[in-house]
């Protein structure tokens, strides 16, 4: 990665939708190049994939949750899978105890969220605590950043 590269990225980052004219224009290079350098990022798992980046609220999903678990080890895989698959579900992840998932959840309704948590998290033995926070208001979000 260059300085170049950097640059092509906000580029994308703030607009998938960038055509390679629009990018060679604000960087200053030939539209080939600019081609040449969004398909070498592309090759080099730099980038991948573009994508619309959906308001959710405009959706309905208005109640965002984020619950944090402490699972008995030998579950953890299985907990964490059948959580993934869940439509509720918008982000999972292990964290370095291996005990613990935290999860990022979008729905319509505190109802529905509760029923979501009734069916797939409460009364399971493997999980072995339960803390859940409801998102008051977002400062920072990573939209197109790096993937952590």
């Amino acid at each position: 990665m260059n300085k170049l590269d950097s640059a092509l990225l906000n580029i994308l980052i703030k607009d998938a939708r960038a055509s390679y004219a629009d990018i060679a224009r604000q960087l200053g290079i030939s539209r080939a190049h600019a081609r040449t350098r969004v398909q070498g990022l592309v090759t080099s798992g730099v980038i991948e994939q573009f994508s619309a980046v959906v308001n959710p609220e405009k959706l309905g999903k208005v109640i965002s949750l984020f619950i944090d678990l402490k699972v008995a080890p030998t579950q953890l895989e299985t907990v964490s899978q059948e959580l993934a698959d869940c439509q509720e579900v918008v982000s999972l992840y292990i964290m370095s105890d291996l005990q613990s998932l935290h999860i990022h959840t979008l729905t319509d309704s505190f109802e529905s969220f509760d029923a979501f948590a009734r069916r797939r998290i409460f009364n399971r033995p493997e999980v072995l605590s339960v803390d859940c926070k409801m998102l008051m208001s977002r400062v920072k979000h990573r939209r197109g950043g790096p993937r952590l």
